[in-house]
């Protein structure tokens, strides 16, 4: 009879260890945040570009438009994570606690404070205070229905899409090279892809607040309420200001 050497594992060997092994679910790389980037763009805009050629009744185009970024980088999000990993807890969307969902909402108020201070040193440095932005102020002048659908087209649906890439899947990419890095980094990126102009300096307050609570928490959802309260009020205040 034939005796199993003691360094040489059983079959049942083998299963008893790989089924103490973790089950490990690939991070977000370089890949991913290429592929969410290019989708992203594409959709934002190649399609931003499109509708300016339809001509579009202003309310109308300015509904669609606001709608566009969070459309685009949820489907960003969707096509970095069906590239690879195809399971979305790596890119922080995942549970959290309370505390950290009111912890977004005090990060939030400061924010928008921030974000005035750091558009008037904008203004002040290069002396530029015009905005893309009036196409928000367009959308909500329509009416009532109007200014409410525009209200949660940039309040809600413009924060979870652009929170979905940017830190979702930017941000945590670039965390793998060190917390400073990750944060000021994919920061920078959120703000550059708004354009040099008024918006950048209140993006990059947006992307430093959003990437370190993840960072800190894990979650994307603490960010995702920090750019609710961050773009909540910008439609009726645009409006109520005649920008439209």
């Amino acid at each position: 009879m034939s005796q199993v050497p003691s360094n040489h594992p059983t079959e049942l060997g083998k299963t008893a260890m790989s089924s103490s092994l973790p089950n490990r679910v690939p991070r977000p790389r370089l890949p991913e945040a290429i592929i969410g980037l290019v989708v992203f763009s594409v959709v934002g805009y190649g399609g931003g570009s499109q509708l300016s050629r339809l001509g579009l009744d202003p309310v109308v185009y300015g509904l669609v438009f606001t709608a566009l970024s969070g459309v685009a980088g949820i489907a960003g999000f969707a096509a970095a994570v069906l590239l690879r990993i195809r399971s979305l807890s790596p890119f922080g969307v995942c549970p959290t606690s309370r505390r950290w969902l009111l912890i977004g909402v005090g990060a939030g108020v400061v924010a928008f404070v921030v974000k005035g201070l750091a558009v008037l040193v904008y203004i002040a440095i290069t002396g530029d205070s015009s905005t893309p932005q009036t196409v928000y102020a367009e959308a909500g002048s329509g009416g009532v229905l109007s200014l409410i659908l525009a209200t949660l087209f940039l309040g809600f649906l413009t924060p979870l899409g652009e929170e979905l890439i940017f830190r979702g899947v930017i941000a945590n990419v670039l965390l793998r090279h060190g917390p400073v890095f990750g944060v000021v980094s994919s920061a920078l990126i959120f703000a550059f892809m708004h354009g040099i102009n008024i918006v950048f300096p209140a993006a990059l307050v947006m992307g430093l607040v959003g990437a370190e609570l993840l960072r800190r928490s894990g979650s994307i959802w603490p960010a995702v309420v920090v750019h609710v309260v961050f773009n909540l009020p910008t439609v009726p205040v645009m409006v109520l200001a005649g920008m439209g």
